[in-house]
């Protein structure tokens, strides 16, 4: 059985990313970086090495989180996409037929019974 291995992102709508990044850098510490997030490193517990945690806003009117309505997406790492997408259309789950693969890995989308847009992540061989 294909299994969630961590949380690879959490991405949140605001009405205006810059101010709100800019009031998470100076209240909570949070590195943003110059493309509007943050990457928070750590370190695997197996032989895989060096990992991290995205973190970051998106506009209040993005569509990148439909069809899910929250205003909020998680972005869960995963070992093998395929594996993944194919065992959850095979469970019932509403899942994307759009696969996107990219230097960053390979990205999938589903929705849970709630509406909630998620994202499933494979990361590159290099991550």
């Amino acid at each position: 059985m294909e299994r969630v291995q961590g949380i690879g992102g959490v991405f949140f709508k605001s009405r205006n990313p810059k101010v709100l990044a800019a009031w998470y850098k100076q209240h909570l510490g949070v590195p943003v970086e110059s493309w509007g997030g943050a990457s928070f490193r750590w370190r695997e517990l197996d032989a895989r090495g060096e990992a991290s945690t995205a973190w970051s806003l998106f506009p209040e009117d993005t569509t990148y989180f439909a069809p899910g309505t929250a205003s909020f997406m998680v972005n869960y790492r995963v070992d093998d996409l395929a594996a993944m997408i194919a065992q959850l259309r095979a469970g019932g789950v509403e899942v994307d037929e759009k696969i996107e693969e990219s230097e960053f890995g390979k990205f999938g989308w589903g929705l849970d019974p709630e509406g909630n847009r998620f994202e499933l992540w494979e990361s590159p061989p290099s991550l």
